[in-house]
């Protein structure tokens, strides 16, 4: 047994203006949210561990390339600056790249893998099996779903692909929960017991908001299955959490990701340069 994450840095990678109905099924295709893109930093043995690496960029900033992915009205990409948002993350946490030693993906929706081509011939990247079969693919399918084969088809990438619950580093498991997408996974962190031990599990979008945690609501974007399959998901993470003790994290609040982020920078804080 390895020793558990000793820091958790959660990154706000963009945002994205969408409306409710895209995180829970039935809801209100009208009213608006702003959703927070994820990204977590977690110390391991080794180095640091990135679990998702948000948008690619460059089809968001160049026009044609905009209209061509990110054409819906409805789902609008929100970038945080001028640069490459994970460089510009990192470089505020205080962590280069290079620090990098690895890298997992809950799934392959373009604002989670667009990042993917900063770490291509670099470092390992987890993901899972069905995920990663299902992006590949070749039928038009994944991009109808916000799958961009462009932001991971790369023979470049180290992938290291699981077929079901894995351990991705020491204190990291990801977790099966498809049903957003047929390989998604969610990642139990247990934390060392040199940081006072305890845990978080992160959801992504297994549960995009709390609503969906605490009324155990079917998310509304899901991939071959029953709306309800996304809600069983929601409640295995429910189990999960109460039997550790854990908090349970949305992928996409916009109350609880800026929460977590103060309260984890507040814990540890960012070393001060020099």
């Amino acid at each position: 047994m390895g020793s558990g994450v000793r820091r958790i840095v959660p990154l706000t990678l963009g945002w994205e203006d969408l409306p409710l109905s895209v995180s829970i099924h039935g809801a209100s295709g009208t009213e608006m949210l702003r959703e927070p893109v994820p990204g977590v930093l977690l110390l391991c043995d080794g180095g640091w561990l990135l679990l998702d690496t948000g948008f690619n960029t460059a089809l968001i900033t160049d026009p044609a390339l905009r209209h061509r992915y990110h054409g819906d009205p409805l789902i609008q990409p929100v970038l945080p600056g001028p640069g490459e948002p994970l460089e510009e993350a990192l470089a505020g946490a205080g962590i280069g790249l290079d620090d990098i030693h690895a890298v997992a993906v809950s799934h392959l929706h373009n604002d989670h893998a667009g990042g993917l081509k900063l770490f291509a011939g670099r470092v390992p990247v987890h993901v899972q099996r069905t995920e990663l079969s299902y992006g590949m693919s070749g039928t038009p399918a994944p991009e109808q779903h916000g799958i961009f084969r462009v932001d991971y088809d790369d023979p470049r990438i180290d992938w290291r692909q699981a077929d079901g619950d894995a351990e991705v580093a020491p204190g990291v498991t990801a977790v099966l929960t498809a049903g957003h997408t047929p390989g998604h996974q969610s990642f139990v962190v247990d934390l060392d017991p040199s940081v006072g031990g305890g845990g978080i599990i992160f959801a992504f979008d297994a549960a995009d908001l709390t609503q969906n945690i605490d009324d155990e609501l079917a998310v509304g974007g899901f991939i071959d299955v029953e709306p309800e399959e996304t809600a069983v998901q929601i409640r295995k993470l429910k189990r999960l959490a109460a039997e550790r003790g854990y908090h349970l994290v949305p992928g996409h609040d916009p109350v609880a990701w800026p929460a977590l982020t103060s309260e984890m920078a507040a814990r540890w804080p960012v070393p001060a340069a020099g």
